[in-house]
């Protein structure tokens, strides 16, 4: 049933006409819960009353199916807006986006050309810049944009996904960028030609790829909610002193908060990914495909309205 529902609920999720539906409506359904409200102030707001817990935070302008080149440009609009909002109001918070709503789909050049005026604008403001991975389709290019961006700027870094064959292989090729890389399962379908089709596999090669990184001496950002991962990721500082300016946590918002503030507490690094915007339809169905159990909480929400 698990994967039924998973299944179901990452076919929803590239759903055009559910997407712009949603996009019409607002946040309803319970998707307030994991979305930071729709404009730069609610995110602001959020931030402020994480950073206030001693959380440190990453937001993420969601945005999918970017049909234009102007609607690229007003997405990467949008994230110089985060980035400066993040400055003035000097927030602990970094910004995530996603290559296809700064117009990947379009061209690799018009992304391109979008990157370097958000990377500009944070180098100014003094923000990190995350590039969120998307599909295995998109893989190999994002890697290739990064590559060429890391080459000019020092305050970007990508996603690396373990359920794909291709992890270790992709940590081994980036240690010459000296790159910080979230580690992550990966959150998309994919055919088991290229992605581990059972979770077992999909674990011990997140286990694999965060001791590569660690090992490599570059900074890891272990983005799990699964304490066996948590675990195994002190095991390996611990047995190879690695220092705790090296890595940090990451969880989504609105998942695990006492998980949260415990590792806080136990003197860790927490980064909590925020993400804010009316785009937030696709990125809701991947957090009920991650959890099923989330459906209940949202059913609940609905009912009780």
């Amino acid at each position: 049933m698990e994967r039924l529902l998973r299944n179901f609920f990452l076919f929803l999720s590239k759903n055009k006409f559910f997407t712009k539906l949603a996009r019409k409506y607002g946040l309803r359904f319970g998707a307030g819960r994991f979305v930071a409200g729709e404009t730069i102030p609610n995110a602001v707001n959020t931030i402020q009353k994480l950073n206030h817990q001693k959380l440190s935070v990453t937001i993420d302008h969601l945005g999918e199916f970017i049909d234009s080149k102007q609607e690229a440009q007003q997405a990467a609009d949008d994230c110089i807006e985060a980035v400066k909002a993040i400055a003035e109001h000097n927030l602990d918070s970094q910004l995530s986006l996603k290559l296809t709503s700064m117009g990947l789909d379009i061209s690799y050049d018009v992304a391109l050309e979008n990157m370097r005026r958000i990377l500009d604008a944070a180098e100014q403001s003094g923000v990190f810049i995350t590039i969120d991975m998307e599909d295995y389709e998109r893989c190999e290019t994002t890697l290739k944009l990064f590559k060429e961006l890391r080459s000019d700027y020092e305050n970007i870094g990508t996603v690396i996904q373990s359920y794909l064959y291709r992890a270790a292989e992709d940590i081994e090729d980036l240690n010459s960028y000296n790159p910080n890389l979230r580690l992550v399962k990966g959150a998309y379908k994919e055919s088991p030609k290229v992605a581990f089709p059972d979770k077992k596999d999909v674990d011990e090669n997140y286990k694999k790829i965060i001791k590569m990184h660690l090992l490599n001496g570059n900074y890891a950002a272990i983005a799990t909610h699964d304490d066996a991962m948590i675990e195994y990721t002190l095991q390996v500082v611990k047995e190879n002193n690695i220092p705790h300016d090296k890595f940090e946590f990451q969880m989504l918002y609105g998942i695990r908060v006492e998980r949260q503030e415990e590792l806080v507490k136990e003197g860790y690094k927490m980064r909590v990914y925020v993400p804010y915007g009316n785009d937030w339809y696709g990125y809701f169905m991947r957090r009920l495909a991650e959890r099923p159990a989330n459906v209940a909480f949202v059913l609940k929400g609905v009912v009780g309205k």
